[in-house]
């Protein structure tokens, strides 16, 4: 399994938990609890898949002059 979609995952459960949590705290209802829990992060899990992605392409590119060495220079956002 690659290790974007591995982190993906992960990313999705640990939001999951916490969407569940709050969402229960404030309404008190479980069903309603779930139904924010499952929604919306798995529209942000989707989303920050590809976002992932996107910046891959960018830290793939070439370095232009100047415009883009800080990126090169940084930790791996892996």
């Amino acid at each position: 399994m690659p290790l974007d979609l591995i982190k993906t995952l992960t990313y999705l459960t640990i939001h999951l938990t916490v969407g569940f949590t709050v969402a229960y705290v404030m309404t008190g209802s479980v069903a309603l609890a779930g139904g924010i829990a499952l929604i919306e992060p798995v529209i942000n899990a989707v989303a920050f898949f590809f976002h992932e992605q996107a910046w891959k392409k960018v830290q793939a590119r070439p370095p232009r002059e100047g415009a883009r060495a800080w990126l090169r220079g940084q930790a791996a956002f892996a």
